[in-house]
């Protein structure tokens, strides 16, 4: 019996713990019926900048903030970097050589590569920014609107499509608010599509999994009527 619930645990999906209800037209609704958007991120290397090119960067952060009046997260997300595959591409070139100063420049940079992964792990960051919306702050609301929809947060999940649309376009606002934001301060970002999103996830959820089987694309997934 013991071994049966062990088994009926280990099956039980990771989704079951998320309070991700959907993915919807590159947005994500919670089980709560807020909305979130996540916009990936460029980064800048702050400390090559002159002392006056970081006072203009603080400055134009500061005013970035200052001008944001809706809840903002800011995600570094960290992976080891898998070079296998272009350190079989370099072997392969080495083979394919037929000069032998260029045979013998590829092998030392096949060698320096090697090295440099034996000293330690490559990793690489990624910069993520979530923007959310809570239709529950929207100043334009009652008290009682706000208190029916706070007792059945259930009934937000499968929004009809015009409540959707008309959430999704304030969402869609602080997102362009937060771009440009970002752009004055030199940082360019964008979005991520509804598969872009999923990949997100899925990867972040089951980084083991996820390095040997590929999500397929969201386009192609079909669902049974």
């Amino acid at each position: 019996m013991s071994n049966k619930l062990a088994r009926n645990k280990i099956t039980v999906s990771t989704q079951e713990y998320l309070d991700i209800a959907e993915f919807r037209e590159d947005t994500i609704i919670m089980r709560d019926g807020t909305l979130r958007a996540v916009l990936l991120a460029a980064s800048i290397n702050f400390a090559l900048k002159s002392e006056d090119e970081q006072d203009a960067i603080i400055a134009s952060y500061v005013r970035f903030l200052n001008n944001i009046d809706f809840p903002l997260q800011i995600v570094i997300q960290s992976r080891e970097l898998n070079i296998d595959n272009y350190l079989n591409f370099l072997r392969q070139k080495e083979k394919e050589q037929t000069n032998e100063l260029l045979k013998l420049q590829t092998a030392e940079y096949l060698q320096y590569v090697n090295e440099l992964i034996s000293l330690g792990k490559i990793m690489s960051k990624r910069f993520y920014v979530v923007v959310s919306y809570n239709p529950l702050s929207d100043k334009q609301k009652g008290f009682f609107p706000k208190l029916i929809d706070s007792l059945r947060p259930a009934a937000l999940i499968k929004m009809k499509s015009e409540k959707f649309l008309r959430r999704k376009s304030e969402l869609n606002r602080r997102v362009e608010n937060v771009i440009s934001g970002l752009a004055s301060i030199g940082i360019n970002s964008l979005p991520l599509d509804t598969q872009s999103l999923i990949e997100l996830f899925y990867n972040t959820y089951n980084p083991e999994t996820s390095a040997n089987q590929k999500l397929v694309d969201v386009k192609e997934l079909r669902v049974a009527e």
